[in-house]
């Protein structure tokens, strides 16, 4: 999906968990991607993380993970990046999914094969 803003057609996305591995390589590849991604929102149970990354990275929609519903219910939000432990994978990717927003989940997508999502739930 293409941002909706004239000639852009940048992907504008919320990464959600700013832990280890959105610090170190997620968070950082956006210099690198500003010809197709921009990162216009972050979400994290961690307040202090959310100022201190918002700052950094030039974002100003900080969303605590009770605000996620609030997060991807933004029409600037088009994608969400989950960047969460393994065990909330698949609540995070459904909700996005549930609010028609692509997202991009790091592996693995459920902590079980039996707990992997069906297609019915985001319909």
């Amino acid at each position: 999906m293409a941002a909706r803003n004239g000639n852009n057609s940048r992907v504008r996305y919320a990464v959600v968990g700013l832990g280890y591995i959105a610090q170190t390589a997620i968070l950082p590849a956006f210099a690198n991607a500003k010809k197709n991604s921009e990162l216009v929102a972050l979400v994290s149970d961690d307040p202090a993380k959310l100022e201190t990354l918002g700052r950094k990275y030039g974002v100003d929609k900080l969303y605590a993970h009770e605000q996620f519903d609030e997060c991807v219910d933004d029409p600037e939000v088009e994608a969400a990046f989950i960047a969460l432990p393994n065990t909330l994978h698949r609540a995070y990717t459904e909700a996005a999914a549930r609010a028609r927003k692509h997202v991009l989940c790091e592996k693995p997508m459920a902590t079980s094969s039996r707990r992997t999502w069906r297609r019915e739930t985001c319909a």
